[in-house]
């Protein structure tokens, strides 16, 4: 693979995570307030798990916009790994990310939902909730590509990159998100607070993209050279 080609590779990847995250997430979370407005002030059990449901579902938007992004960027490079089992490791992946993401926040609200007077709780600092996005990140980045991972190892070489390059990517990524929800908020105006989750989304694809877009050119790169070792 010539300097050309990485380059090529790593722009549309970038670019793919960027619209991809942009589309998907945005769409992800416009479909999760749309919900949580729909419910009002309810806070019964069946109002919690009705907006539980509601989220890790919606996460089949990002994944199958940002996984056949992922793929239209990939495939020249990747023509072993096929269109649907790239977009359905990466549903697997988000569904799963999701229902671990939402979980603390649902066994809260029923626990909140059971108690006669539950306490308030104080909001922790920014930096804090940064550090948690952070660990977060890396979490989910070790979920959304486990199940790419599994789709790669044995067609592509030094494939077991993916996870660790998912988990520095978004570890990076997931406080940009929660760093622009809160910006968001300060915001007056629907307009400009959608303008501006628009361009945190993409911003953060952007991030993500170009960390793990690097460990996917090396994994291009080591299969072309895989290729050219004579065979024994």
């Amino acid at each position: 693979m010539n300097s050309n080609d990485k380059r090529t590779l790593w722009l549309r990847w970038v670019a793919a995570n960027g619209l991809g995250e942009m589309f998907g997430l945005g769409l992800t979370f416009a479909g999760g307030v749309a919900v949580i407005s729909s419910l009002g002030d309810q806070q019964n059990v069946t109002a919690i798990l009705e907006a539980f449901l509601v989220a890790v579902a919606s996460g089949a938007i990002e994944a199958t916009i940002i996984g056949l992004a992922q793929w239209w960027a990939m495939h020249p490079w990747f023509p072993m790994i096929t269109r649907r089992a790239w977009w359905l490791a990466t549903l697997v992946g988000a569904l799963l990310a999701y229902v671990m993401g939402y979980m603390p926040s649902t066994l809260m609200s029923l626990g909140e939902q059971s108690s006669q007077s539950p306490a308030a709780v104080a909001e922790p600092a920014q930096w804090i909730v940064l550090l948690l996005a952070a660990g977060l990140g890396a979490v989910g980045g070790a979920v959304l590509s486990f199940a790419q991972w599994l789709t790669m190892r044995k067609k592509v070489a030094r494939a077991f990159l993916w996870i660790p390059a998912n988990m520095l990517a978004w570890m990076v990524g997931m406080p940009i998100i929660f760093w622009g929800i809160d910006a968001a908020q300060r915001l007056s105006g629907l307009f400009w607070e959608i303008l501006f989750m628009a361009g945190v989304l993409l911003l953060t694809g952007l991030v993500v993209g170009a960390i793990h877009g690097v460990f996917l050119v090396s994994l291009a790169n080591s299969k072309d050279q895989s290729a050219q070792q004579p065979v024994v």
